[in-house]
């Protein structure tokens, strides 16, 4: 499975209706929203669009959108464009790379104690605030403490039972429970303790915020600790309320950059723009309900996880903007066990269905497949799957789409046999809420001494333990993986080359950026 970004130009963009709203900070939670009315620069599905020629217009200036009149404090300030802008104001202690591994940046090394309970992380030194004062552990200590009660990363942080000080160079976090992968949890961003009520809270970051009679903007850093040439030395912010007022200023070309979640299939008149791929930790998957007679059979159940074909879902419904998974972990992950990963095939999945161990023939079922019908989307995939998984004579998949609150309310009370669902996982890959025994996400009641003993391996182990956990899943098959979504990092061609961003970090590697501006063209 190929591991490198993804990058296409594209004449017609295939544009969600909102701009992305999660963040670095995302939590593990069940994700299906309805799609909102198009904007206007959008053509319904169907209709003919006319592609424009490639416009390369060299660019006078570098701009990124923001909300004007909201904080910039990155542990509350809003989702989408505010967030993702206050990567460059601010660090975290870890940042997650492109195989969701954790990364250190203002920690240069930590320790844990034998029980796995206690963590000491020592504060990178030489470390200075956009002001010119010293970051030290009692900085690093109040983010933390702010992030743990608030909205965006209270649920990651939730076994943190205090974080404390060790002098002015170590930052130590009790645990309730024992997680091998708490730093991929602890890419929270710090800002200078005392200033998080600012406008612009005080960060350690490559920019820092300056406004003037003739708007906000964001200049580089001259106290950067890491001291990298940085691609332009000012940018720009236009204000932004709302993800109608972005997209008409990146279509409008007032802004360059953009993430969206291409995944909705809704077309737009955009001209030629470059697209770079980020994969997340969102997956889409089958629910089954284990309270049903028939599902609690293990051999329908693995019939049912061969019959998904996964390429499909991702290339003919997801635009290609996904990944095939058959294990709930990101294939990006480095941990992905990829000799697990069995290949598609239909006459595969109908002899597994009609052939049971003791040869008899099997009689005919009827399953109903729940599904958001608010989203569009979604509910194409599900009657794709129900198609698929369909055998005359022997399966019968119906598909009941119902509003969202509706939707929800089946989930909650057990009243479906499958449903197509979506849940961004935390980057530790705890499944517990998921597949645990009374996890707040098991909406279908699975329960299983050995399941509930491998999940908590999992959280004091490694890569042997979460293979054996994979293998685990897959054979008694709680729930059916199909793919892991990815966001999109948007461009107008010919602008900016070298983008290696992630889904945490748009910005991940933004001082390589190579971006073309006007008086640097030939």
């Amino acid at each position: 499975m190929s591991r490198h970004w993804l990058r296409k130009p594209w004449g017609i963009l295939l544009l969600m209706l909102c701009l992305l709203l999660s963040g670095c900070g995302e939590q593990m939670e069940v994700i299906d929203e309805g799609q909102e009315d198009m904007a206007p620069w959008q053509t319904a599905e169907g209709e003919d669009a006319v592609e424009e020629e490639p416009q390369e217009v060299a660019i006078t200036s570098f701009a990124l959108a923001y909300h004007d009149g909201q904080t910039l404090d990155p542990i509350t300030c809003g989702d989408g464009a505010q967030l993702q802008l206050t990567a460059l104001l601010y660090e975290p202690l870890f940042q997650l790379d492109e195989s969701f591994q954790p990364q250190p940046v203002l920690c240069s090394g930590y320790t844990v104690s034998e029980d796995g309970l206690v963590y000491t992380l020592t504060i990178r030194q030489g470390v200075l605030f956009s002001d010119g004062s010293v970051l030290d552990a009692s900085d690093a200590a109040a983010s933390l403490r702010r992030a743990m009660t608030s909205q965006r990363y209270g649920n990651r942080l939730g076994d943190i039972r205090q974080v404390t000080t060790r002098g002015t160079s170590e930052v130590v976090i009790t645990l309730s429970r024992a997680n091998s992968r708490l730093t991929a949890l602890l890419d929270i961003p710090v800002v200078k303790d005392g200033t998080e009520t600012d406008a612009a809270p005080i960060g350690t970051g490559p920019y820092l915020f300056i406004t003037s009679s003739e708007g906000a903007y964001l200049a580089a850093n001259p106290d950067w600790w890491q001291g990298r040439d940085l691609p332009v030395d000012r940018i720009e912010l236009a204000d932004a309320k709302d993800s109608d007022t972005i997209l008409y200023l990146f279509t409008s070309r007032e802004v360059q950059v953009v993430a969206a979640d291409l995944t909705q299939g809704n077309t737009a008149l955009t001209g030629s723009l470059d697209t770079v791929d980020l994969p997340t930790a969102t997956m889409q998957f089958l629910g089954l309900n284990a309270r049903r007679a028939s599902l609690q059979e293990q051999a329908l159940r693995q019939a049912l996880y061969m019959g998904v074909p996964r390429e499909t879902v991702v290339e003919g419904y997801l635009s290609g903007h996904a990944l095939p998974a058959q294990l709930p972990l990101s294939p990006m992950a480095e941990e992905y066990p990829e000799a697990l990963d069995m290949d598609y095939s239909l006459d595969t999945y109908q002899q597994a269905l009609m052939t049971p161990e003791d040869g008899e023939a099997t009689i005919q079922r009827t399953l109903t497949l729940l599904v958001n019908g608010d989203n569009a989307s979604k509910t194409a995939v599900a009657q794709y799957l129900a198609q698929s998984l369909t055998v005359d004579g022997v399966l019968q998949v119906e598909v009941e789409a119902l509003p969202w609150a509706e939707y929800l309310q089946a989930l909650e009370s057990g009243d479906f046999d499958l449903y197509y669902g979506e849940v961004r996982l935390t980057a530790d890959w705890d499944l517990a809420a998921l597949v645990g025994t009374g996890g707040a996400l098991n909406f279908g009641g699975w329960s299983s001494e050995e399941t509930d003993a491998l999940l908590e391996a999992c959280r004091t182990g490694g890569t042997s333990e979460r293979l054996s956990l994979c293998r685990h899943l897959q054979e008694v098959v709680p729930i059916i993986p199909v793919c892991f979504k990815n966001d999109s990092l948007l461009t107008h061609s010919g602008t900016i080359e070298n983008i290696q961003a992630t889904a945490a970090n748009i910005f991940y590697n933004f001082p390589d950026w190579i971006i073309h501006m006007a008086d640097s063209v030939e």
